[in-house]
């Protein structure tokens, strides 16, 4: 998306439904495909039409972050969120007492992986450049039962090098994912 529809914000607040519907016209895409990982699984069209109409509701009191397209990035969130409920609401009730029994797995329960996503952190990680690739693929491939320090000395790296170069690789895969319109604000960085 390369238009900032946050430019109909000051319409959208003074309850003009003419731009809201161009708002809608153009942010309606990226939230259907913010929502496909649940497409089987939940009825994504009534979770679309519901964070559109709390879209409606809440933009006379969005504040923007200064970021382009601010409202759209509150409707995926609202969609995904009332998604997620929708996907849990409808969870078989003996596995959901099972899991409310027990409150370490109740942290587990998440959405459907959403293969799109999948496929663009790997395309993105195989862009990476030499070392910061291979440094982030030892960090991954330990998945934490390994220290830095071990990490590095298999890899032939003084630590210190070792850290810059996964510095480098979050850095790095961040902007390719952002490129590929992924808002990884607060989770990579």
């Amino acid at each position: 998306m390369t238009l900032d529809l946050d430019m109909l914000l000051p319409a959208i607040a003074l309850g003009d439904p003419d731009a809201f519907e161009r708002w809608v016209a153009g942010a309606e895409p990226t939230l259907r495909l913010s929502l496909r990982s649940f497409a089987a699984t939940v009825d994504t069209e009534a979770v679309l039409q519901e964070a559109l109409l709390r879209v409606w509701q809440v933009a006379p009191r969005f504040v923007s972050d200064g970021k382009p397209n601010g409202v759209v990035r509150l409707g995926i969130r609202i969609a995904r969120n009332l998604a997620v409920s929708e996907w849990r609401r409808l969870r078989p009730t003996d596995e959901m007492s099972a899991l409310e029994s027990d409150e370490t797995a109740l942290a587990d329960v998440s959405p459907p992986p959403d293969p799109l996503l999948r496929k663009t952190i790997v395309e993105c990680k195989e862009k990476l450049p030499g070392k910061p690739r291979l440094v982030l693929e030892a960090r991954l491939e330990a998945d934490g039962t390994s220290s830095d320090d071990t990490l590095a000395a298999d890899l032939s790296m003084q630590k210190n090098t070792f850290l810059q170069n996964f510095t480098r690789a979050r850095k790095l895969l961040a902007e390719c994912l952002r490129a590929h319109g992924i808002d990884v604000d607060g989770v990579l960085t």
